[in-house]
């Protein structure tokens, strides 16, 4: 005769099935109430069970182990059951009883195998859903993920409570890379932690924030947590150290785009191209880090991929042609050298340089046009060379782009040395960086075009990463000083533009650095160059970009009249 009562078990044991398999009405309370009878009615001391997403973590002990009933009496394991599931999940469950209780019956102890049975199928089902939830929705550091964004906006779309509701918003965290040198990886992963859990405050409950990877995230708020939206990517204080109350101010850059009450959801891009599209404009613009998407991006970016859908074709028809401003010895008027601009001609218009460097700057299209320019400058100066005319040393850019080639200094090498180019004209004009990573491969290649003899120049000093750093430690042959920071000819001798001007000049030539500002426009302008000492000029004053056959033409004089300009 057994010690546990049939009819209460089946009683029992039923509503154990009924609590598993109401999916839709499953209460957490009802069935551990029910788990908790059913372990008193056989006596039990105490439930372990024992989950590991697969063998090799159940073998380094890497899983989760959860005590489903504990009467806190000791006692021996009476029942051990382990499951492999067919994903590979391991799942364990050991049974106890006091040593001194009355032993079960065989017939009761295939029952308390059944209850166990059950309970690690449930279980091992949650279990599995909660990792699949983790791994296909979460990132390697807990975040939660595009996908996981996507399908927030799916679930509210099909509900149709997304359109004139919602808002969604693609960030960045401005000067990240500085803060987690300043305070160290462990205490800035610690800050985009905390900034991550109040942007989810600011999305509110129904709200969601996702990481895209690195210090980007999507946001999805409803439109009366604008503002609060706002406040928060506008910079609050994040502490990292509790105890010192050490904290960073933390600030993020913004594209946003409200969705419209007439919005029809079709496909995720929906939502992301429109955020992309105000992402990319926040981050080129120089007057704002938030930017709203409307239908002006929309056009620009039909006009954005037309220019990508021709620049092929283009290239390959030599719609391109190159033209030359020169630079110019303020104290002589001698042409000294020129920089070499690209224009593109297609069916008989040109298309802004405004228009098309942005977009071939979106992907390494921009580094095949560089090349092409450098390859048209120096037949240019070959040409020159074999018609007996002085050339003079021209600079071409290179975009940031090309940073990530390495191959760079062989290619630019292999187009200089095939037109048989003496190194000493040629200049390579390279944009100042903005990250670490880029300031030492910046300074790899300066190195290299260094060694053979090549000159380098940096353009928009002051804009970068580190900007005295990026002159102490790379050996540039030329400074090229911004027009932002030429004073304008209303502007004393002692403003803010007129001593910046003054030291940046004057550091420049003490670091033995040839010095060129650009934007020159007036006569007072070459009259504040020559008072500090800078030789160097270009700007419209002498000469906007010059067509290739008008610049040759100045080859023949080599000069301007300075004294005709400052009258």
């Amino acid at each position: 005769m057994g010690i546990v009562p049939e009819d209460r078990y089946f009683e029992l044991f039923e509503q154990m099935i009924d609590c598993v398999t109401d999916f839709e009405h499953f209460s957490r309370e009802r069935f551990v109430d029910v788990l908790c009878r059913l372990s008193e009615l056989f006596r039990i001391s105490k439930g372990v069970t024992e989950f590991y997403t697969n063998e090799m973590k159940e073998m380094k002990g890497e899983g989760e182990i959860m005590c489903d009933y504990d009467n806190g009496e000791d006692g021996v394991p009476i029942i051990q059951l382990r499951v492999v599931s067919k994903s590979h999940a391991v799942i364990k469950g050991t049974i106890y009883r006091p040593e001194n209780e009355f032993p079960l019956s065989e017939k009761e102890m295939d029952r308390l195998v059944m209850i166990e049975r059950s309970l690690l199928s449930f279980i091992s089902r949650n279990r599995l859903a909660d990792a699949i939830e983790t791994l296909g929705f979460h990132d390697d550091f807990g975040y939660r993920n595009r996908r996981s964004f996507m399908r927030h906006i799916e679930l509210l779309a099909g509900r149709g409570e997304i359109g004139g509701r919602f808002t969604a918003a693609m960030i960045n965290l401005l000067h990240f890379t500085i803060i987690n040198q300043d305070i160290g990886r462990q205490n800035s992963d610690k800050v985009m932690r905390r900034f991550y859990e109040a942007l989810n405050e600011a999305a509110g409950p129904d709200g969601d924030v996702s990481r895209l990877g690195g210090d980007n995230f999507l946001v999805l708020f409803r439109n009366e947590n604008t503002d609060r939206f706002l406040e928060t990517i506008n910079g609050i204080p994040i502490c990292y150290d509790d105890d010192a109350d050490k904290r960073v101010m933390v600030a993020a850059r913004a594209g946003i785009y409200r969705i419209p009450e007439d919005f029809r959801y079709e496909a995720p891009g929906d939502i992301m191209d429109k955020l992309m599209r105000s992402y990319q404009a926040a981050k080129q613009s120089v007057d704002t880090t938030v930017l709203y998407y409307d239908e002006m991006l929309g056009r620009r970016k039909e006009q954005d991929m037309r220019i990508q859908l021709l620049f092929g074709p283009a290239l390959k028809n030599r719609e391109f042609r190159i033209y030359y401003q020169p630079k110019v010895n303020v104290e002589t008027g001698e042409i000294v050298g020129a920089e070499a601009l690209c224009r593109w001609f297609h069916e008989g218009k040109m298309i802004s340089p405004a228009d098309f460097i942005p977009v071939l700057e979106q992907t390494t299209d921009v580094c095949a046009l560089d090349f092409y320019v450098l390859e048209s400058v120096c037949a240019d100066i070959r040409r020159w060379l074999d018609s007996g005319w002085e050339p003079v040393r021209v600079s071409v850019n290179l975009s940031r782009k090309h940073l990530i080639n390495v191959d760079l200094l062989s290619d630019i090498f292999s187009i200089i040395d095939r037109n048989d180019i003496p190194h000493e004209y040629i200049e390579i004009e390279l944009t100042e960086t903005t990250t670490d990573v880029e300031f030492r491969v910046l300074k790899n290649v300066v190195s290299g075009l260094q060694a053979q003899g090549i000159c380098t120049s940096v353009d928009d000093f002051g804009m970068g990463y580190s900007s005295l750093n990026l002159i102490r430690e790379i050996p540039w042959n030329v400074l090229k000083i911004d027009r932002c920071f030429l004073p304008a000819d209303d502007e004393s001798e002692e403003s803010v533009t007129s001593l910046m001007y003054r030291h940046v000049v004057a550091m420049a030539l003490d670091m033995g650095l040839e010095c060129i500002t650009e934007g020159v426009e007036t006569a007072k302008q070459i009259e504040i160059l020559r008072g500090n000492h800078c030789l160097y000029a270009q700007g419209f004053i002498f000469d906007k970009p010059l067509p290739k056959e008008e610049f040759e033409e100045l080859l023949s004089t080599h000069r301007y009249d300075i004294s005709k300009l400052l009258k």
